[in-house]
């Protein structure tokens, strides 16, 4: 008879139970500040009450937040590289556990829906924290439970530093250079997953840098009044870095607020927060540091500019949460906020802003953001989708709103042909009959854009970012200059 193996021999360290965090680890996101970006989509009202669920403990914030919203698993961003070792582990026989600190009801989700775990570990009502030192008690418990003494685990914060020092065998996931160096003073081999850097260009990317030119608008009124005034252009510069701020905080809170959404999008699911290279608490913080610094230069701007500058932020801060999922309300929303940022820039720089131009403005930028509509729903079409996730348009809607946005252009040539025989253009230029070359030189650029985006060309894309790589557009821009310098300085037509 061959003797069996005493019960106190200790099982080989790769076949002892795996424990896997989930948030930073599992996901490179974090599901209670996922959680959080739901409920202030869904029941913006109860992020007030988030201070007085947190005066309960952690758990307990926890619980009344699951209670309202959970995220859903398909949606989250994952290590997939590190469910595929998960995966190998299980099938030869290893249990692995999820373990994390986030509402149990969250965890079991995350399980269900990645199915390559055994078993489940979170925190419960009534419960601590699953955190820490807590944590540790909790899977030595459950590992006792197996019939082993000893676990592995892998985490990827400060926090885990309590779990892994009970552990036999440590992964590293994501985790910074001082946890990993704090880790391996006690486990030097450990099994590393390295973390995506935080980089200048996500950076960049996130806060949505390219959409700045879109406040190159704010000189327009300088360039309508013929100033050359280095005081106002001067102003004019402030007022154009304190918007930016002020628009890539309001994108990052767009984002985070379209999350879900986003990564399930063709395109947007490949943007930093929707991707996960960048998390939510980083994203808030950047934001408010931005819109901190927007009010400051705005405020040395003037108090006028400063108060458009708010009503800005509100009205964007109400398109990202509510009025961007109205049908046609979007679109005047969008061709207001382009209209006033050049409102913005007449009070800035102290120069009279005329009605020809607001007219000409709100008509062309209602064209442009039913372009950036109608090319939306043309990927819907090629998708073969009903609804626009997000948005209150169908792909029927396309007939209609094609003929909404070319007649929003026409008429903005119509306003500008009628302004030429205005007395406000004879004040302003010397020879104003010029000025009938560029209306149809600005109609041609929009029949050409509108052209393009019947033939898919501009799917997924926002005019105004299209017009700044685009060859033909620059030349009309250069041709509109051109005829405006003529206008002013040039010979007489007659």
């Amino acid at each position: 008879m061959t003797a069996s193996a005493p019960p106190s021999a200790a099982p080989p360290a790769d076949l002892l139970p795996l424990y896997v965090d989930l948030d930073g680890t599992l996901t490179p996101s974090d599901t209670l500040h996922e959680s959080v970006m739901r409920l202030a989509r869904q029941a913006p009202l109860d992020l007030l009450r988030l201070p007085l669920w947190l005066a309960g403990g952690k758990a307990a914030l926890k619980q009344r937040i699951a209670d309202r919203v959970r995220p859903e698993p398909a949606t989250l961003p994952w290590r997939d590289d590190l469910i595929a070792v998960l995966r190998q582990e299980r099938a030869r026989g290893r249990t692995v556990v999820l373990a994390s600190a986030s509402d149990i009801r969250t965890v079991q989700a995350v399980a269900d829906h990645l199915g390559c775990f055994d078993a489940v570990l979170g925190t419960e009502a009534g419960g601590p924290n699953l955190s820490r030192a807590a944590k540790r008690q909790a899977i030595e418990g459950h590992a006792l439970s197996l019939g082993f003494k000893r676990w592995a685990y892998a985490g990827n914060s400060r926090d885990d530093l309590p779990v892994w020092d009970g552990a036999a065998e440590a992964w590293a996931v994501n985790a910074p250079a001082n946890v990993l160096q704090a880790l391996r003073a006690d486990h030097p081999q450990a099994r590393v997953f390295p973390r995506e850097p935080l980089t200048l260009g996500t950076l960049l990317k996130a806060i949505r840098l390219k959409q700045w030119a879109k406040n190159a608008l704010l000189f327009v009124p300088l360039l309508a009044a013929h100033s050359a005034e280095p005081q106002a252009w001067l102003q004019a510069l402030l007022a154009f870095v304190a918007f930016g701020l002020c628009a890539s905080a309001t994108y990052l809170v767009n984002d985070l607020l379209d999350l879900p959404s986003d990564r399930v999008h063709r395109i947007k699911r490949h943007r930093p927060l929707a991707a996960g290279r960048m998390g939510i608490a980083s994203a808030v913080a950047l934001g408010l540091l931005m819109l901190g610094a927007a009010f400051v230069l705005a405020i040395g701007v003037s108090a006028g500019f400063a108060a458009l500058l708010l009503l800005y932020t509100v009205t964007t801060l109400a398109y990202s949460v509510r009025l961007k999922r109205l049908a046609l309300i979007d679109v005047l929303v969008l061709s207001g906020l382009y209209t006033l940022r050049i409102g913005a820039g007449a009070v800035a720089t102290g120069v009279d802003l005329s009605n020809w131009l607001l007219a000409i403005s709100i008509f062309l930028f209602l064209s442009l953001a039913l372009v950036k509509r109608c090319a939306e729903l043309e990927e819907l079409v090629d998708e073969d989708t009903t609804l626009a996730p997000g948005r209150g348009y169908q792909a029927g809607d396309l007939p209609s709103l094609r003929t909404m946005g070319l007649s929003a252009g026409f008429l903005a040539v119509l306003v500008l042909a009628l302004y030429i025989d205005s007395q406000n253009s004879r004040a302003l230029y010397a020879h104003p009959d010029w000025l009938w070359a560029a209306a149809p030189l600005l109609l041609l650029w929009l029949m050409r854009i509108w052209l393009k985006t019947g033939r898919r060309e501009l799917v997924g894309e926002d005019p105004l970012q299209f017009a700044l790589r685009d060859r033909f557009s620059w030349l009309t821009l250069l041709g509109m200059g051109l005829i405006g310098a003529l206008a002013t300085h040039g010979l007489p037509l007659s």
